[in-house]
């Protein structure tokens, strides 16, 4: 079992992520654990930050710690995945960003995903046959998948921690916090 001020946190995430979705579970992560890092592919030499989508244009700059290269399974406690609708569906493309994310399933670690991330739950064969919640526009695509979709501002399941928006984030975070503090949660995922 991990204290959660002895966690070790990962953030994935590329440009067009909801601002607030990753700044805020950032910071107040950072508040209380030992260390957070905010990874995305293929940082350019000469950019080290993505921008973000805040309301109705682009956020500012957020600096990424570690390129998804560079980022192991084994250093890490949780995996926290932004939305916003750009994110989630450029990583799930993304044959190196969808690798880690089911490395984080299959090991039972945490992994916590807010709004249109559930999208990269689906894409790892994650999801069917869980309770999940996520932004109201993707409940169609999680429910076709075989998801328990319910209307929550945070749902758990073995681990597996979802939330709809960017108004359920104190819940979001602080149930991030709790399932860090239970530990590894053993759960079945299918193969890709």
């Amino acid at each position: 079992m991990t204290k959660i001020k002895n966690a070790k946190i990962l953030i994935l995430a590329t440009g067009g992520f909801e601002q607030s979705e990753l700044e805020v579970p950032r910071d107040k992560l950072r508040n209380v654990a030992r260390l957070v890092h905010v990874a995305a592919p293929k940082r350019r030499k000469d950019k080290k930050t993505i921008t973000g989508w805040a309301k109705h244009d682009w956020g500012t700059p957020v600096e990424v710690d570690a390129e998804l290269a560079d980022v192991s399974l084994s250093f890490y406690d949780v995996l926290v995945l932004p939305g916003g609708q750009m994110n989630p569906d450029t990583l799930r493309q993304d044959p190196d960003a969808m690798k880690l994310i089911r490395e984080f399933l299959e090991s039972g670690k945490v992994v916590a995903a807010i709004c249109h991330a559930p999208w990269l739950l689906i894409e790892a064969n994650a999801v069917r046959g869980r309770k999940i919640t996520s932004y109201s526009s993707i409940k169609t695509d999680l429910v076709n998948a075989g998801v328990d979709w319910v209307d929550d501002a945070v749902v758990s399941d073995q681990g597996i921690v979802t939330s709809r928006s960017p108004d359920d984030l104190e819940a979001f975070v602080a149930k991030i916090i709790e399932e860090v503090e239970e530990g590894v949660h053993k759960r079945l995922v299918l193969a890709a």
